[in-house]
């Protein structure tokens, strides 16, 4: 199958906000690698895994930017919006905060 070509603005976007870097800030991965990189730590199987790759390789679909920046590292998160419960009490409100930064701090 014939991928269609990324463009050139595409390639820049994804260089400069999601291709994994290494410690010295170096770029680690291809696009490609990132597909598959993300596939494999979305799928719960090997099908699967070859069904997302195609997905975002032939871009039919293409996840969030947090499932493409973590998924398949050591940051967890993939999801971008949460709805946390605010009960009008200090100490809900003060608990609702603290469900926020534990959120926040897996990326």
């Amino acid at each position: 199958m014939t991928r269609p070509a990324l463009t050139s603005n595409s390639k820049k976007v994804l260089k400069e906000r999601y291709l994994l870097r290494n410690r010295k800030r170096k770029i680690i991965e291809t696009p490609d690698q990132l597909f598959r990189r993300v596939a494999k730590a979305i799928a719960d199987n090997r099908k699967q895994e070859k069904e997302f790759y195609e997905a975002m390789s032939s871009l039919e679909f293409m996840p969030n930017s947090l499932t493409l920046m973590n998924a398949g590292t050591e940051i967890s998160q993939l999801s971008a919006c949460f709805v946390l419960p605010l009960k009008d009490s200090l100490i809900d409100i003060y608990e609702t905060l603290k469900q926020a930064a534990l959120i926040h701090q897996t990326g």
